[in-house]
């Protein structure tokens, strides 16, 4: 009746599980009592839940972003504490299973429920508004997506304390990641979670896709978008092109474990190499779907607080594209070491090496870009200066490690950890809290603090140096990635220092929850009443904060590059335009529900409960059949209604 599911999976004997578990269900618990009490629950669901609108949907990707980076950051410091504990004699407080567990769920959470979250909620948010439109081509399909990315959240989640997480790391490796190897639900969780929330993912590249490519403002040709979306019409592409082959990947390691087959095993044919070939033919391509949108983001910021147009923008498109194109040709240097040859692996060392061309372009665009600007130190501003120092030294251990026999010497050591956090902390992360502290005052219309944003931003530029420098060295000294006991006294030093800087990191997100705390304390105060509080360059700054829900009352119609900094300058006269109704999208419950059955369908999946597997499936399909025949999709704000707002406005 309910499969491999029984009182054995809740782990009784294993206190941390079970005190990180109590944790999350009191706060949950805490704030279910709070919105019922407080008679929150029709807003919610009227507002939120259910809503289409673009800005609503990118703010709640960005939300559960940033409560999985607690989640994952849970993770990390609790590594970081057990190698600087575990060294010589001592243990540590972690025993090996339970080790294990947390450093594949660090990597999963931060990758899927983290970096995507927060790239793809940046996206929501500002594409639209730049381009000059209402919302996206499908909106309803918007909400699914986002409700399906937190599905898989909520997946990896219960793993807490229902059964356990994965053991094989992120990417998940055969023949660790096969049945004979992980018998549990460990890897089943880790599967039915980002094979659901990959098919969100799928949707938003193809929707974001259509919405840059068919739905501009009037007289916006391709080389008058702003670079954020080029670079987000890049990272969609990617989005499409690459994920198909990470739910295939993932679809026959499934098969393997579930129906007895043999595609990544040596029996009878397998290859355990074509997986990893697979999976990194995916796994680099979305790297650069992070990056790309943080390069975004960083080029809008460089430009608004220079206060001069980005230095040779078609450069900076070309380069995007570039980027676009070579990340398909260099995933093989994620394992020179396992056997490809010479010169397979010359080949993809020189593509690794080139990719770095286009990046550098960038990095020289924006510091021209500040050549000789009014820059203006804002907290986005020191996101921009610090990604650049991070993320250039990153770059360049990067080229190193793409020099195979540099790679053979430091392949799986610290050295290739510190490399890959320097690249997404320094890139991805920088630029996603670059981005969130750029368009806060437009999506809720008040300013961050700066004092606060400033001491987040030193506490995180610090502790990233203090934890990850010491790895390099350690790499160098031969420490390998992924142990849960230092054999080495003589580690420990450099190991507590990553422990500082792990600590420091801590205090920069404090620091990020005191801001929002203080400044919505002394929103009254902060208040932007213009819609253009850094003085900015794209359309999003033409409309109030935040926006209405139509986001133009009528559509602008551009003449150029940086088409709001081109308004402002030529001063034209503010003569009320003639005002048409307009038909928005009606919110649907359909992502919420569809969700809703899909935790049901893979919860049963996960634990071989085939009827409720089957009518979970059944049921989240009925739903978005229900909704894809609804005809009644739109609603019309009459132009008496849109004449009424904007006056108020």
């Amino acid at each position: 009746m309910l499969g491999r599911l029984s009182w054995d999976a809740i782990p009784f004997n294993e206190p941390l599980p079970l005190l990180s578990g109590a944790v999350v269900g009191i706060v949950i618990l805490a704030i279910l009592v709070t919105v019922t009490v407080k008679g929150w629950w029709p807003y919610l669901w009227r507002e939120w839940l259910t809503s289409v609108d673009h800005k609503r949907i990118g703010v709640m990707y960005i939300a559960l972003g940033l409560v999985m980076l607690l989640r994952g950051f849970s993770d990390a410091i609790m590594m970081r504490t057990q190698q600087a504990l575990a060294v010589g004699d001592a243990q540590g407080y972690l025993p090996p299973q339970h080790y294990d567990q947390v450093f594949s769920a660090h990597g999963t959470i931060m990758i899927f429920f983290v970096a995507m979250p927060l790239v793809i909620g940046l996206m929501n948010f500002a594409v639209p508004l730049q381009l000059g439109v209402r919302d996206v081509a499908f909106p309803t399909l918007n909400s699914v997506s986002l409700w399906l990315t937190a599905t898989g959240a909520l997946l990896v989640n219960m793993s807490l304390v229902i059964g356990v997480f994965s053991r094989a790391s992120w990417w998940g490796y055969p023949p660790l990641s096969e049945l004979a190897y992980s018998p549990d639900v460990g890897v089943d969780y880790y599967l039915w979670s980002l094979q659901i929330s990959g098919i969100g993912t799928l949707l938003t590249g193809i929707n974001f896709v259509t919405t840059i490519l068919k739905l501009r403002a009037p007289g916006m040709t391709y080389f008058r978008m702003p670079v954020f979306c080029w670079t987000a019409l890049a990272a969609n592409l990617l989005i499409v092109a690459a994920f198909p082959v990470l739910t295939a990947t993932f679809v026959m390691l499934l098969l393997d474990r579930y129906l007895g087959m043999h595609f990544f095993t040596n029996d009878l044919g397998g290859n355990q190499m074509m997986y990893a070939n697979l999976f990194w033919a995916w796994g680099h391509p979305e790297v650069y779907i992070l990056v790309l949108t943080a390069f975004g983001v960083f080029s809008e910021v460089a430009a608004t607080f220079s206060g001069k147009g980005l230095f040779s923008y078609r450069s900076m498109v070309w380069a995007t594209l570039g980027i676009c194109i070579l990340s398909f040709m260099v995933w093989l240097h994620h394992f020179f070491t396992m056997g490809a040859g010479a010169d397979v692996n010359a080949f993809f060392g020189i593509m690794s090496s080139i990719i770095a061309v286009p990046t550098g372009v960038k990095v020289f665009n924006w510091l021209f870009t500040m050549f000789r600007g009014r820059i203006v130190f804002k907290t986005p501003a020191l996101w921009l200066v610090g990604f650049m120092v991070t993320f250039v030294i990153g770059g360049l251990t990067g080229v190193l490690l793409a020099v195979p026999p540099v790679d053979f010497v430091l392949h799986n050591s610290a050295f290739l950890v510190a490399h890959f956090h320097n690249v997404i902390i320094g890139g991805v992360v920088f630029g996603a809290l670059a981005g969130i502290t750029y368009w806060f005052p437009k999506a809720f219309g008040f300013t961050l603090d700066e004092r606060w944003g400033q001491a987040s931003f030193w506490c995180w530029l610090i502790g990233f140096w203090l934890a990850f420098t010491p790895l390099y060295a350690l790499g160098l000294m031969g420490m390998t990635r992924r142990l849960q006991h230092i054999a080495d006294p003589s580690w420990q030093p450099l190991l507590l220092v990553a422990e500082a800087g792990a600590v420091v990191i801590f205090a920069g997100i404090l620091c990020q929850i005191a801001q929002l705390y203080v400044s919505i304390r002394t929103r009254e105060r902060r208040l932007d009443l213009t819609g253009d509080p850094w003085n900015g360059r794209t359309l999003e700054w033409s409309t109030s904060s935040p926006p209405p829900a139509y986001n133009f009352a009528v559509l602008p119609k551009v003449e150029t590059i940086d088409a709001f900094w081109h308004m402002k300058r030529t001063g034209r006269a503010p003569v009320e335009p003639v005002y048409e109704s307009i038909e928005m999208p009606r919110n649907s419950p359909a992502g919420f529900i569809t969700a809703f059955f899909a935790v049901v369908m893979g919860f049963s999946l996960i634990w071989h409960i085939w009827w409720l597997a089957i009518l979970g499936f059944l049921a989240a399909a009925t739903v978005v059949l229900i909704a894809g025949w609804n005809i009644e999709r739109e609603h019309e704000i009459s132009a008496a209604e849109v004449a009424q707002m904007e006056r108020a406005r």
